[in-house]
């Protein structure tokens, strides 16, 4: 175990702030706007990592030095101990960050949170625009 932690600690580190479409530059993102996600979670960046077949390991307790008030950051393995890739698709952080940030909007978990929202806004609105106090 004393071996596994001496290795994360080598590991490339993504805070969510990174790929966060609703930070500025100066705030931490350090992807381009367009290509960015909404408030991204460290289970979500966890998931595509898991998707992407490469070692991860979510370390709840930090957090970003900018913004602290955000918890969590993901450690993420991209080369073996050899040298070669895990992925041959990413080969540096920014792509990955890039892929993540594609794949964070398509997540099960987001999926369905928007669906759920617009049937709950529609359902209660049943009465006319004009019906005021009637008379006798």
């Amino acid at each position: 175990m004393e071996g596994e932690l001496a290795n994360i600690k080598k590991w490339n580190i993504l805070y969510p702030v990174y790929i966060n479409s609703k930070k500025t530059m100066a705030q931490g993102r350090r992807i381009g706007l367009t290509k960015a996600c909404e408030n991204p979670t460290c289970a979500e960046i966890g998931d595509c990592c898991t998707y992407f077949k490469l070692p991860f390991a979510i370390e709840i307790d930090k957090a970003y030095p900018r913004d602290f008030m955000q918890r969590g950051r993901v450690r993420v393995l991209l080369k073996k101990e050899d040298g070669t890739l895990f992925n041959p698709a990413i080969a540096s952080r920014k792509q990955l960050m890039l892929r993540i940030a594609e794949m964070v909007p398509r997540h099960p978990g987001r999926t369905k949170k928007p669906e759920a929202a617009s049937t709950s806004i529609g359902g209660p609105s049943t009465k006319s625009g004009k019906g005021g106090k009637k008379r006798r």
